[in-house]
């Protein structure tokens, strides 16, 4: 019989596992990012040449990059805590994991379209 807050057997380290996947493919998604944006920013720079354009596209599509690995990472703290049984120690790692990556997140998403994600789209 299991006791009070015990899960099924295998079931905390199937968990884990998710959770280190899920991380993984946050760090490929940026690593990928980093490799396929600096490729494009090379190529686009040999046939424009206008380093100011080709250097504003690169850094949005990088950015774009990071901020899909970090909302990866943040699915991954949180399939990693709350999913196994968390401390209140635990609780506290995650929210503050989650209040840094969410203020870089916000800080990206402010960089690449010049808004904060709670401000309306201008008209274009």
């Amino acid at each position: 019989m299991m006791g009070p807050g015990k899960g099924l057997p295998g079931f905390d380290q199937y968990i884990q596992w998710v959770a280190v996947g899920i991380e993984s493919l946050a760090i490929g998604i940026i690593v990928l990012g980093a490799i396929a944006t600096t490729i494009f920013f090379l190529l686009r720079l040999s046939k424009e040449g206008a380093m100011e354009d080709c250097y504003r596209k690169f850094r949005s599509d990088f950015d774009k990059a990071i901020l899909l690995g970090l909302e990866f990472l943040i699915a991954s703290d949180i399939v990693g805590t709350v999913a196994v049984g968390p401390t209140f120690k635990d609780l506290g790692v995650l929210a503050f994991l989650v209040v840094i990556r969410t203020f870089l997140s916000f800080s990206l998403e402010l960089e690449i379209t010049g808004r904060w994600p709670w401000q309306k789209e201008t008209g274009k």
